[in-house]
């Protein structure tokens, strides 16, 4: 059973930064994403690595302030977030899906992912 666990999440002023951490137990050859749900929103994909080769898929919308990373020692991806605004407010969820080494393509819907974290929250006010 694979679990995942977010952290880093919490308060940051307009223009701040935050990393928040993913960490996977389980071994497997995944790909993990992170996503994110605003207030009265859907669940929208922000970007995914894959863990093996460090490969990844990003949505347009956030190219330029996040950044994703992993450290497979650890089996954690990172999601950097950088100039941070009141819109990127949301509960921040990393979820991970297995068997996806065959092509190159990376999973980047919701439903092609079966492993979720509990979410943490980001909040951006002064």
């Amino acid at each position: 059973q694979v679990q995942l666990v977010e952290s880093g999440g919490g308060l940051v002023q307009p223009g701040g930064s935050l990393i928040l951490s993913c960490a996977v137990s389980g071994s497997g050859n995944y790909v993990v994403a992170w996503f994110r749900q605003a207030p009265g929103k859907g669940r929208e994909v922000i970007s995914c690595i894959r863990m093996s080769a460090g490969r990844t898929y990003w949505a347009s919308s956030h190219l330029g302030r996040f950044t994703v990373s992993r450290d497979k020692d650890k089996n954690t991806v990172f999601l950097q977030m950088t100039r941070l605004t009141p819109e990127d407010r949301a509960t921040y969820y990393c979820a991970a899906d297995e068997g996806w080494e065959m092509g190159a393509y990376l999973p980047r819907f919701e439903y092609e992912y079966h492993y979720w974290g509990q979410g943490t929250q980001v909040t951006v006010s002064s």
